[in-house]
C-alpha cells in the first residue's frame, strides 16, 4: 500500500471514530437547516428569521407575519469548493493548511454521506478548475480525497470569487467552502472594501446552506521571535527579510493579523454563510464537533419555539 493510500486509511479511521456520535441518531446532517420539505408556518420572529422565508399566504389570512417551516432534506447533493492555491501550502504546526482542507473534506463527506446524499467537489488551482462529479458511496469519496491529496503543488493564485462563480446546484444543497479566504483580500484585508470572494458567496447563500470553513496557521497570526526571518509569498514569488527580534514589530503583525481576520469574519457574517475555522495547532475535530453541535442545539431550540408558538 502505497505512503498516501495509508494516509488516507488513517484519516478515514480517525474521522469515523471520533465523528462516530455524529453520525447515529436522527438525521440533521452538517448543517441542520431550512430544508425545503414543508412542514408548516409559525410566527415570525425579529433578528431569528429570515424574510426570505416568509410565508406570505398565511401572513395575509391572518394577519399576522409567518415564517415557513420545512423538514431536513433526504438525498441532497453536497457540493465541496476546495481551494488549492499556493498559499494553501503552508503550515508550521502540526500538517499544513492544504492536508487539513482534505482533512475538513473527510470530515463533511462522511457527515453527510448516507440517506442517498450525494457528494461532489470543485477543486481550484493556478492552472485551472478541476471539477468532481456528485456521487454516493465511500468509493467515490475515497477517490476525491486521494485526487485532492495527489494534486501537484504549482505556483501561482486561484481566484476563490470565480471558483465561487462557477458553483451551480440543480437543487437546494449544501455548499462547504474550504479556503483560507486570503484571495480577494483589499489591501491586505484591512481596506473598507469587501473582499471579491464576498459578493458570489452571498448568492450561494441565498439559494444553499452555505459553509465556509477557513483554515489557518499560527504563524498567520503571530510571529515568533527567531531573528532575522525570510518570508516568501508563495502566490507572487516576493521575498523579505523580516527582523522578528523587534517587539514593535511583532505587535503591529499581530494586530494586522488580526484586522485581517476580523475582515474575512465579517464578510462570511455578512454573507449569511456559517463560519467554522480549523487551525494546523489545533484539534480540528474537536473543533468540528463542537461547530455541529452547537448548530444543531440552534436548530432543535428553533424547531421547539415553532411548535409551541
Amino acid at each position: 500500500m502505497r505512503p498516501d493510500e495509508r494516509r488516507l486509511r488513517r484519516l478515514e479511521l480517525v474521522v469515523t471514530r471520533r465523528l462516530d456520535g455524529l453520525l447515529h441518531g436522527s438525521y440533521l446532517g452538517l448543517l441542520p437547516g431550512l430544508g425545503s420539505e414543508p412542514a408548516g408556518s409559525r410566527e415570525y420572529r425579529p433578528a431569528e428569521d429570515e424574510v426570505r422565508r416568509m410565508d406570505w399566504a398565511v401572513t395575509a389570512r391572518t394577519t399576522v407575519p409567518h415564517v415557513r417551516t420545512v423538514d431536513a432534506d433526504r438525498e441532497l447533493a453536497t457540493w465541496v469548493l476546495v481551494d488549492a492555491s499556493a498559499s494553501m501550502d503552508f503550515g508550521t504546526a502540526d500538517l499544513e493548511k492544504r492536508e487539513l482542507a482534505v482533512a475538513a473534506v473527510a470530515a463533511v463527506g462522511f457527515l453527510t454521506l448516507g440517506n442517498g446524499n450525494r457528494l461532489g467537489a470543485q477543486m481550484i488551482t493556478p492552472e485551472g478548475t478541476r471539477r468532481f462529479p456528485a456521487r454516493t458511496g465511500r468509493a467515490p469519496l475515497m477517490g476525491l480525497l486521494r485526487a485532492l491529496a495527489e494534486t501537484p503543488r504549482v505556483d501561482g493564485t486561484a481566484s476563490l470569487a470565480d471558483g465561487l462563480a462557477a458553483v451551480r446546484l440543480a437543487r437546494t444543497g449544501l455548499v462547504v467552502v474550504v479556503s483560507d479566504f486570503l484571495d480577494g483580500l483589499h489591501e491586505d484585508g484591512l481596506g473598507d472594501r469587501p473582499p471579491e470572494w464576498e459578493r458570489p458567496l452571498r448568492r450561494l447563500a441565498a439559494r444553499h446552506q452555505v459553509l465556509a470553513v477557513q483554515v489557518g496557521d499560527p504563524r498567520e497570526q503571530e510571529l515568533p521571535d527567531v531573528g532575522i526571518l525570510t518570508l516568501v509569498d508563495p502566490e507572487t514569488g516576493l521575498r523579505r527579510e523580516v527582523p522578528t527580534a523587534s517587539r514593535r514589530l511583532r505587535e503591529r503583525y499581530a494586530a494586522a493579523a488580526a484586522r485581517q481576520q476580523a475582515s474575512i469574519a465579517a464578510a462570511v457574517r455578512r454573507s449569511g454563510a456559517a463560519h467554522l475555522r480549523l487551525r494546523t495547532d489545533r484539534d480540528w475535530i474537536a473543533d468540528i464537533v463542537r461547530h455541529v453541535h452547537a448548530r444543531r442545539r440552534l436548530s432543535r431550540a428553533a424547531i421547539k419555539r415553532g411548535r409551541t408558538a
